[in-house]
């Protein structure tokens, strides 16, 4: 997938190696904006909706990440592929605490779910495409999740156990520290410039398919 300018620099020597993290984060900068600036998560997360349309989006989540863990836990790079980064069972626990246990028959997925989690099993077996959505669910909901669980709580009256979704449950590592850590662990995969081009090219994808469940929701 090609890199539209201006495109990080990603050679790299065995003196220098890539901050691939940073390189990530930089490029994809614009796509995370207009993936999380979309008028419905902005609506949700201003205080203008209601709970039962919180409700409606994790479900829809929970289809995608149903999709991006039925991967599983492959050997190697445990810093990454994280077990207790799994959302799924934490979703279905919100959903059931929202009203929503039986999510799947009352919440199909949206056209632009299905898209999303059809890509997500098209390339499961692809490590370094399938670590672009990785990075940008999961490092995100210990990111900007954190808030959207604060403001849910606040606007709508969600409760802890309607929350569990971003509670990793951490401990005194927190999730800053798991942060730093997950980084490095991505840093230290020493990734050639051509899978660094690949990486990156997918976590823009997978904003833009975020992005456009957004949409689908306030449709």
């Amino acid at each position: 997938m090609s890199i539209a300018p201006p495109a990080p620099d990603t050679r790299t020597t065995a003196e220098d190696p890539a901050d691939v993290a940073a390189l990530v984060r930089a490029a994809t900068a614009e796509d995370h904006r207009n993936a999380e600036t979309r008028g419905f998560i902005t609506a949700l997360m201003g205080g203008e909706l209601s709970l039962a349309d919180y409700t409606r989006y994790l479900a829809q989540f929970a289809w995608v990440y149903e999709a991006l863990e039925s991967r599983g836990h492959r050997v190697g790079d445990p810093e990454i592929f994280d077990p207790k980064l799994d959302r799924l069972a934490a979703i279905e626990a919100d959903l059931a605490a929202l009203g929503a246990a039986d999510w799947r028959e009352t919440h199909p997925p949206l056209a632009a779910t299905t898209a999303y989690t059809t890509h997500l099993h098209d390339l499961l077996d692809n490590d370094v495409r399938y670590l672009a959505h990785h990075y940008t669910r999961y490092l995100g909901d210990l990111s900007g999740g954190q808030a959207i669980a604060a403001l849910v709580a606040r606007h709508y009256g969600a409760t802890p156990e309607q929350l569990r979704f971003y509670d990793f449950g951490l401990g005194d590592e927190g999730p800053v520290r798991y942060k730093r850590r997950y980084r490095e662990a991505m840093n230290a995969l020493a990734l050639e410039p051509e899978q660094i081009d690949a990486l990156v090219g997918e976590a823009r994808a997978s904003f833009r398919l975020n992005g456009a469940i957004f949409e689908a929701l306030g449709a």
